[in-house]
């Protein structure tokens, strides 16, 4: 019986691998708009488990953004990806980049970031 437990665990660990991680994050304005240039890891398995985009959120959980990630990055770890043309209230101080992944879906923790 502890062998049978063992190894469900065992099936179990690829979604205990985490959530993707923001590892940082470049911000540049071009006229009225926003590019965001943001480093992820995750332990990326493949198609059936890997990072599958982040957004760009307001203080108060509203999406600004929303970069969709095409493909695993099993080999490529961490990795970078921009989204452009991000419009963002003016005034607007700080704003938050929330991952996900294809198993476990958003992650429930931001990075903050200050905007220049």
């Amino acid at each position: 019986m502890r062998f049978v437990t063992l190894v469900l665990a065992m099936l179990a660990l690829p979604a205990l691998a985490g959530p993707p991680r923001v590892e940082n994050v470049q911000v540049t304005r071009t006229g009225s708009t926003w590019k965001f240039a943001v480093t992820v890891s995750h332990a990326d398995e493949g198609w059936d488990h890997y990072a599958d985009a982040w957004r760009v959120l307001d203080m108060d959980g509203n999406v600004l953004g929303i970069r969709e990630l095409l493909h695993p990055h099993v080999e490529e770890q961490p990795f970078t990806r921009s989204l452009s043309s991000v419009r963002i209230p003016e005034g607007t101080e700080r704003v938050q980049i929330q991952t996900r992944d294809s198993v476990t879906g958003w992650n429930p923790k931001t990075t903050i970031v200050r905007l220049p």
